[in-house]
């Protein structure tokens, strides 16, 4: 765990994870027994068909969240950092010289980035929208609202983000604890008043019941997969609030709470059948059901923002790992690393929120959608943990296959089950994802290909500066920086600059920064300086995918020689590259296109490597692709 994590009390971490982490798992009792037993699966609503699927509920959040997330997959933490691109630079780097094997893992990480993506948006509308109509049993009339108060809920939530996280949970924490104690306490209630669902811990009732489904067996699977959605969500958010915390809120107050609560639901549908309408509200008196559902209300719009925090960790993850332009993050809180805002995604993810929520008009029928986007990042996650255990912790293959083959083979139960609903709305996380995946892959690929067109024919650094010491140019006393993204070639900006204004500066730093694929790099590592004569050094930055490169501070911080740099007399020379797209490139024509209108809209250079934007010289280079 990272040392800003230490620094802060448990407790308060704790609270924080109950209000950020488990707002999402912790609202699943709204829904999940509902869809079971809905038309769509076709289970008779009997005592062994009740007694077996909260068993098969009991025992998904027992082998899916406590046993593979809680005591396995948060053990495979990138330096304290957690979610699936994390991740991912864990399982590359112990790839090693297997390019094959290198490349099947990018692509198995970025498609599971790609469809966490789609969770983020689907949790949201699935959240409020279940909360919301509950509305309805206390006025039938108000069904019309419930779509117009779902919406203003979620912009109202979306728009809170640029307060950050910390401030979200400390305040979200509290009301969290509050929702997990009624969830518990009803479920007391309704298991006292019929203890025989007590059965359900048995394992052997979970068994029957999947066995007895037959071919719709993939049916019931796939509506107990909602009981688990947000558990990649706590792996998600380990950079947030440690390791520790997130266990001690998951073994001490949120599972006891949810299990009690689906016992009690299996208990009041063994009392009273008619609840199978809605078995969550339908749990609480008459009298209790408009405090409830503003109770309920607030629960949903915290469980958003276990997704909604994570989605910015994974982006600024794969905006370092080099999958997604340059954006906008803006740090939230000045003790805690990992808590970040990033402006851009918060406003694409509520738009693309609000379509959905107006598209299937409710949570029924977004239910048929989240499962395959949730069920998919898990499957993901379980073939990364393979290789982490086994090429990063160098554990043997029998011991690495014996702690991740069980879950595989439940994660794809999970996803096949959930993927016979594809053309009921699961079709959305995958087009979502297939999307996704093709804007990360042309951004990548398509850098790569520009770089190469920019230095192809780029002169050697060292056999320039050789060069340049026979030349009389005159030399001006101040600092010239070049951004480059290779230091053994003469920057473009630099070559400009020369042809054009017919000048030197006195001292010439060639630097480029680099982002390792670990979360964070330590001071001593920071810096390759190398010496070339004529007033020239070659200067490498190294950062982490999880850190915000601040040049300036950097090389105040270095020791170039003995001198420092003066910002007053320092000038930075960037090359800003506008892509042409045309025939007979390595990619297809579209995908040119679109890779030069997000070089056009990426954020700037300036503003991401914290330089002050008065010291700064912008050299236009136009590059064919």
């Amino acid at each position: 765990m990272s040392n800003n994590i230490k620094s802060k009390s448990l407790a308060a971490l704790t609270l924080g994870a109950i209000g950020v982490v488990y707002g999402d798992i912790g609202t699943s009792p709204l829904y999940t027994i509902q869809v079971i037993f809905s038309e769509s699966t076709g289970i008779a609503l009997n005592q062994a068909n009740i007694i077996g699927a909260i068993s098969a509920v009991f025992w998904a959040l027992m082998l899916v969240v406590m046993l593979k997330y809680v005591i396995l997959v948060l053990r495979a933490d990138n330096r304290g950092e957690g979610g699936v691109m994390a991740l991912l630079a864990l399982a590359i780097s112990s790839a090693g010289s297997a390019p094959n094997r290198k490349k099947i893992l990018l692509a198995l990480g970025v498609f599971g980035a790609a469809l966490f993506y789609g969770d983020s948006i689907l949790t949201p509308a699935i959240s409020v929208l279940s909360a919301v109509e509950g509305l309805e049993l206390i006025k039938p009339e108000l069904s019309t609202y419930v779509i117009p108060i779902a919406l203003t809920i979620l912009i109202s939530l979306f728009a809170v983000q640029k307060y950050g996280t910390n401030t979200v949970g400390k305040c979200f924490g509290p009301i969290v604890i509050v929702w997990f104690a009624t969830l518990g306490i009803v479920g007391v209630h309704h298991i006292l008043q019929n203890p025989v669902i007590l059965n359900a811990l048995n394992p052997i009732y979970a068994f029957h019941f999947l066995a007895d489904r037959g071919t719709g067996v993939f049916l019931a699977v796939g509506a107990v997969t909602l009981a688990i959605t947000g558990a990649e969500a706590l792996y998600a958010d380990m950079g947030h609030f440690g390791k520790p915390a997130i266990r001690i809120a998951w073994t001490c107050l949120v599972f006891p709470c949810l299990a009690i609560n689906y016992l009690g639901q299996g208990a009041l549908l063994l009392t009273t059948p008619a609840a199978v309408s809605n078995p969550f509200y339908l749990s609480f008196p008459q009298q209790w059901l408009i405090p409830v559902v503003v109770l309920a209300t607030m629960a949903t719009i915290i469980a958003s923002q276990a997704v909604i925090s994570g989605t910015y960790s994974i982006t600024q993850q794969a905006i370092q790992l080099g999958f997604l332009p340059r954006m906008q993050i803006l740090h939230t809180s000045a003790s805690e690393s990992g808590q970040i805002y990033v402006p851009a995604v918060n406003w694409l993810l509520l738009a693309a929120v609000i379509m959905l929520t107006i598209a299937f008009q409710n949570s029924s029928a977004i239910a048929s959608a989240y499962g395959i986007a949730v069920t998919g990042t898990m499957l993901i996650t379980t073939i990364l943990t393979y290789f982490v255990i086994r090429h990063n912790w160098k554990y043997p293959v029998w011991l690495a296959l014996s702690a991740t083959i069980a879950f595989f083979a439940l994660d794809l139960l999970l996803l096949t089950s959930c993927s016979a609903k594809f053309f009921k709305g699961g079709w959305f996380p995958i087009a979502l994802g297939i999307s996704l995946v093709t804007i990360m892959w042309t951004w990548k690929q398509g850098r790569e290909i520009l770089l190469q067109h920019i230095h192809e024919d780029d002169p050697k650094l060292e056999d320039f500066v050789k060069n340049i010491t026979r030349d009389t140019k005159a030399r001006i006393e101040r600092t010239a920086i070049f951004l480059c993204a290779n230091t053994d070639t003469v920057p473009q900006a630099l070559m400009h600059n020369l042809k054009h204004n017919q000048v030197l500066h006195q001292t010439n730093l060639i630097l480029t920064v680099e982002f390792a694929d670990t979360p964070t790099v330590e001071k001593e590592q920071r810096f390759d300086i190398k010496e070339i004569g004529a007033g020239f050094w070659q200067v490498k930055l190294h950062y982490g995918f999880m850190e915000t490169p601040n040049i300036p501070k950097a090389l105040a911080e270095s020791n170039l020689n003995g001198f420092s740099i003066d910002p007053f007399t320092t000038s930075y020379f960037i090359s800003r590259e506008t892509v042409i797209s045309g025939p007979g490139g390595k990619m297809a024509k579209w995908r040119d296109d679109l890779f030069a209108v997000m070089s056009r809209n990426a954020g700037s250079v300036v503003g991401y490597f914290n330089i002050p934007s008065n010291s700064v010289i912008e050299l236009g280079t136009r590059v064919h692709i």
